[in-house]
């Protein structure tokens, strides 16, 4: 099994998680193609996006495959007035991760980071494990035992 900076964290912590290598879709989003691809629900797979406020720099976001951010509850979350997707071009440098294997946990320096509240209705969930073509499955739940996590409405 590949190791990522996110598989370690979980490793440290003895979370339990499962990796399961997923298929990139060409003419859909990641996150969908990544869900069809290891047979489960798109509202079972998180991706995470990174997006940027005036005064408070990056924070990610990881929300259900099928929806899309509400920007006002992301810049009501960060106190700002408005946020911005981060460039594909400033990922790797801001999260230490590429466009297509970007991960919650493990990235260059800790982000505030808020997972979409539906997470907790599930006892497992699916994000990406920090490598293109890699998701890993774990309780929602045991996330802020690696990282400070807020769970709120972000669709």
């Amino acid at each position: 099994m590949k190791k990522t900076n996110a598989t370690r964290l979980l490793d440290a912590a003895k979370i339990p998680y499962e990796t399961a290598p997923y298929d990139e879709g060409a003419d859909e989003s990641v996150a969908i193609a990544a869900a069809k691809s290891v047979g489960a629900a798109p509202e079972t797979v998180f991706k995470t996006l990174v997006a940027t406020g005036e005064k408070t720099g990056a924070a990610v976001f990881c929300l259900p495959a099928d929806a899309t951010l509400n920007r006002k509850a992301a810049a009501k979350a960060l106190g700002e007035k408005r946020v911005a997707l981060l460039p594909p071009k400033d990922l790797l440098a801001t999260t230490g991760y590429v466009r297509g294997g970007c991960s919650p946990l493990g990235m260059k320096r800790a982000l505030p980071t808020f997972v979409d509240a539906s997470a907790l209705d599930r006892e497992e969930v699916y994000l990406n494990a920090g490598a293109k073509g890699l998701l890993m499955k774990l309780d929602p739940k045991r996330l802020a035992e690696v990282i400070e996590v807020e769970f709120l409405s972000l669709t």
